[in-house]
């Protein structure tokens, strides 16, 4: 006899599980408390928007950011009226309409003006902070220009204009325009040589009139007394004039009586005097 009631069980699951659907059911409360909170939060942020446009307008039209007072600091050389001319800015102007960094360009049109910075103050203040340029020397090219302690060429010399600086000579105008390599290190050693003589009492840049300087980077010095040539060579400056200011205190005052003074010999200083006419102070 063959047992055939499992196998109908079997079957009849089957055929159950085959025509038996799942029926889905759509969260539609969900969605719709969820459409809600989006068209709420849609609304809410155009609301913000909104209220921050309008209230950025009355702002800027406010008199209460209105420019009433403009400060200007450190400023030395260049006064504050001419510093107020170059910013163009106007009394009443809203301080929230005005390019900063567009006024310090125009301030530093001025060459004696190295950099210009230009900060607002809550309400109604404006604050120019300047860095002005102090010269260091001056260059003769085709005309005389003054040199800051950077290395920039920054002024022509006008009349008025003060000369009591020691003059650089040797530098050609079109190598220098072309920033020739060679020539931007010979001024770069003429800068370094002054900051030697800016650091020293017995023999400073005050007893110096000129720093010429040859197409080899060698350096002769003139003194200001009697116009004698130093020969500092192309290098080692700081121990030449350290080996100088030994003797220049017994020269000083002489100096009129000599024709080149030699510091390329180690460990010496020669000094020439002059076999003619006496040398005509400088």
């Amino acid at each position: 006899m063959v047992n055939i009631g499992p196998a109908k069980k079997r079957l009849k699951s089957r055929k159950g599980n085959h025509f038996r659907k799942q029926r889905k059911v759509i969260p539609w409360r969900r969605l719709l408390i969820g459409a809600l909170w989006g068209t709420m939060a849609l609304g809410s942020l155009t609301m913000i928007v909104a209220v921050a446009y309008y209230g950025a307008q009355m702002l800027f039209a406010s008199d209460y950011f209105k420019v009433e007072q403009i400060r200007v600091e450190d400023n030395r050389r260049i006064s504050r009226e001419e510093i107020l001319a170059l910013s163009d800015i106007h009394p009443g102007t809203n301080i929230f309409e005005l390019d900063l960094g567009r006024i310090g360009t125009r301030i530093e049109e001025n060459p004696w003006i190295a950099s210009a910075k230009v900060r607002r103050m809550f309400p109604n203040q404006l604050v120019i902070r300047v860095a002005e340029r102090t010269p260091r020397a001056i260059v003769c090219l085709d005309y005389l220009y003054y040199l800051d302690a950077s290395g920039q060429i920054f002024k022509r010399l006008e009349r008025g204009d003060r000369l009591d600086f020691p003059v650089i000579s040797g530098i050609d105008r079109q190598a220098l325009l072309a920033r020739n390599e060679a020539t931007m290190r010979h001024l770069d050693t003429i800068l370094s040589v002054l900051e030697s003589l800016d650091r020293r009492k017995v023999f400073g840049v005050g007893d110096v009139s000129e720093l010429s300087i040859d197409d080899t980077g060698s350096i002769t010095l003139y003194t200001c007394n009697g116009g004698v040539p130093i020969r500092m060579g192309q290098n080692d400056f700081d121990s030449k004039l350290n080996r100088f200011e030994k003797i220049f205190p017994q020269i000083k005052t002489r100096l009129s009586f000599i024709d080149y003074i030699d510091l390329n010999v180690t460990r010496r200083v020669i000094v020439k005097l002059d076999a003619g006419n006496v040398r005509g102070k400088g």
